[in-house]
């Protein structure tokens, strides 16, 4: 059934820094950086949260739809979505504003400092839910990282409407206050978080771990390499290790590819453990490339990865939902 995806829409322009930050980062100067990193790296890619989730749903056979505001220039990126199974028919085009971009610069540690241009995302508050919820048929919306104003506005319309939602706040924990985040939580079906996120958030909103938990109906928290925790008062707690890798080469989007594929599996039906596992692998195959979409899910490749990382049984539970 399909899933509404709200989220930012960005280019990526992605850059490598060969040594590492913390080298050149004074402690007692930090009150007045001014840096330049000479990068040796620059590959220009199509992301954003809500097109990565998206790209990685339809990579599964997902019936994704795509929610956010983007700018004239969209046309090609449309295009890629639209051919890689991601319905783009409620994407808002901005008149005046271009689509938004993310410049970020990853050291030799997997560190990242980046930069996000909002552009077009700004309008994404004038996006109503329910419309397209009533017109494509979905049963879930997922309200990811963006406008923290249309992100606050579509849970508030979710709990009004009695639309089941989840709620990501990501990389926007930081720009937003704790009221605005207990506005985003509170009734979502699932939580999103890493494990920083989960503590800046309790920090946040001043709510114990205990008491964040009672306003969601599950929290899943990643924790990059110790793998993922899934809890939930009628959810026995999951805790899945991360998937085998192949190489480490970029950590853009992996969080993304591990929602999409998450979320898939357990459209499919499929227990928290096993919506998990194939949600870590996704996320390690985006691990391994530059870039947040140059991945395909191959059926035979796939699931012979899951049975690597997580048995056979996984890989057979699996299997009959790849196309």
């Amino acid at each position: 059934m399909p899933i509404l995806v709200a989220g930012s829409i960005a280019s990526d322009h992605l850059m490598h820094f060969p040594g590492k930050f913390s080298e050149q980062l004074m402690a007692e100067h930090l009150h007045k950086v001014s840096l330049s990193f000479l990068v040796d790296e620059l590959d220009i890619r199509r992301g954003g949260v809500g097109p990565n989730i998206c790209y990685a749903m339809g990579q599964l056979g997902g019936s994704p739809v795509l929610i956010g505001a983007v700018g004239a220039d969209f046309d090609d990126y449309r295009s890629w979505l639209v051919s890689h199974g991601v319905d783009c028919d409620h994407v808002l085009v901005s008149a005046t504003r271009h689509t938004a971009r993310f410049v970020c610069t990853t050291d030799t540690e997997m560190n990242q400092i980046g930069s996000f241009y909002a552009g077009a995302m700004g309008e994404s508050a004038d996006i109503e839910i329910a419309p397209i919820w009533d017109a494509t048929g979905a049963h879930l919306a997922v309200i990811s990282a963006y406008d923290p104003a249309a992100m606050v506005k579509h849970s508030a319309e979710c709990r009004e409407k009695g639309l089941r939602f989840v709620a990501d706040p990501s990389q926007q924990i930081t720009r937003m206050d704790g009221p605005e985040l207990l506005q985003l939580i509170e009734g979502a079906a699932l939580l999103f978080t890493n494990d920083y996120e989960k503590q800046l958030l309790e920090s946040k909103t001043g709510l114990s771990s205990d008491e964040i938990d009672a306003r969601v109906g599950v929290r899943v928290t990643t924790l990059g390499s110790e793998g993922v925790e899934i809890v939930g008062d009628d959810v026995e707690t999951v805790r899945v290790p991360v998937a085998k890798e192949r190489s480490k080469t970029d950590p853009t989007g992996v969080g993304d590819a591990f929602r999409g594929g998450f979320l898939t599996a357990r459209d499919w039906g499929l227990s928290w453990q096993r919506a998990a596992e194939v949600g870590s692998l996704l996320a390690t195959m985006v691990l391994e490339i530059v870039g947040t979409q140059e991945y395909s899910v191959e059926k035979d490749e796939f699931t012979a990865r899951l049975a690597e990382s997580y048995g056979d049984d996984c890989a057979a539970e699996v299997l009959p939902h790849l196309s």
